[in-house]
């Protein structure tokens, strides 16, 4: 959840977003909005005027300092989504503030000054030029700013170093490798000291275990920040991993939003659940949602859970009470002994 420090106000407020492709969209959806029924009886209607309704009605805030994750499956309308928040795409009708300001009002001046000052955006495609180096990639935001060569190369220095490239400031990508040429993005995207930064897909691309890295190095870089950073992803455990709330979207609409725990534990729906249905939970679910506050609590003894533990941890903890236990043969022989910990923290994934 928010950081500590974080102001109570949003960061990022959607309302009512819908963002509608075809001729005469922004005609139309008024119409059909004012017929009322569901955003889905909406689209239906939309749909059948062969217009296309990307995103359908969305609401939601995102705190100071939260990572707030956005998935879905391709077509759910999530990539879509973050345009719109963003303005790279203008949404049909509905509200966009960031930090309390309406975007959609604003002009393409302020547009552009809220992308170099306060907003910062990184993609699956990492559009880095090919004739500039990772130092000149990097600062490419504050020379469109008017800073000069040596002053921006100075500020971009340690955002080069915190995403672990320095040595490499003089390469060009040509000469790296895909998740080096992502970091170069990442780094990039953090140049104009953003407030709000937006992640759209930004591992995708990349093999699983580099992917992993860098998903664990986005976690570290997120601790020297104080950043609101919205996520799109596809994936269910890289938004477990990452997200203090994830939102999962459908055909457009956001169907559930809640922690990781909410939604392994308690998903809304069939849709929600199939997510899901492979994740390990006891490597996300905290024993401070199945622990029980009502009764006699008697004098507790045992290994000293703590409510923000993982059920796995704590199930590791609770097996160090009990014996060793025999291992028989198929005759019934004892062959061996094994203690119900090492049962328990054998099944536990070592965290990365």
């Amino acid at each position: 959840m928010p950081r500590d420090g974080a102001s109570s106000g949003p960061t990022v407020r959607a309302g009512g977003l819908w963002q509608v492709f075809g001729a005469n969209a922004t005609v139309a959806l008024p119409d059909e909005v004012a017929l009322g029924g569901s955003s889905a009886d909406i689209a239906g209607r939309l749909l059948e005027k062969g217009l296309n309704p990307a995103v359908r009605g969305v609401s939601f805030d995102v705190a100071p300092g939260e990572l707030f994750v956005i998935m879905g499956l391709s077509g759910s309308g999530k990539s879509t989504l973050v345009r719109c928040i963003s303005r790279l795409v203008e949404p049909t009708a509905g509200s966009v503030e960031i930090e309390g300001e309406d975007i959609l009002a604003a002009s393409k001046a302020r547009m552009t000054e809220l992308r170099r000052s306060r907003m910062g955006m990184v993609f699956q495609h990492f559009g880095l030029f090919p004739h500039m180096t990772v130092l000149d990639n990097v600062a490419f935001p504050l020379k469109v700013g008017g800073m000069a060569r040596r002053a921006r190369h100075e500020k971009v220095m340690p955002i080069i170093e915190m995403v672990g490239l320095d040595g490499r400031e003089r390469a060009y990508p040509r000469e790296l490798s895909g998740g080096q040429r992502q970091r170069v993005g990442i780094a990039r995207s953090l140049a104009g000291d953003c407030t709000v930064w937006f992640l759209d897909e930004p591992f995708s691309a990349l093999d699983p275990l580099i992917r992993r890295q860098l998903q664990d190095e986005f976690l570290e870089i997120r601790t020297r920040l104080n950043t609101t950073i919205v996520f799109i992803t596809h994936d269910i455990a890289e938004a477990l991993k990452l997200a203090d709330r994830i939102a999962i979207m459908r055909d457009g609409e956001i169907v559930q939003i809640g922690t990781p725990t909410e939604i392994v534990l308690r998903p809304v729906d069939g849709y929600v659940s199939q997510f899901s249905r492979d994740v390990a939970r006891g490597r996300h679910a905290k024993v401070g949602s199945i622990m029980r506050t009502e009764g006699e609590m008697g004098e507790c003894g045992g290994p000293g859970l703590r409510a923000d533990m993982t059920l796995e941890t704590a199930l590791a903890s609770c097996m160090s009470l009990y014996d060793p236990v025999p291992v028989l043969d198929d005759d019934g022989a004892v062959i061996g002994m094994v203690h119900p910990a090492d049962l328990a923290s054998s099944l536990q994934v070592e965290e990365s």
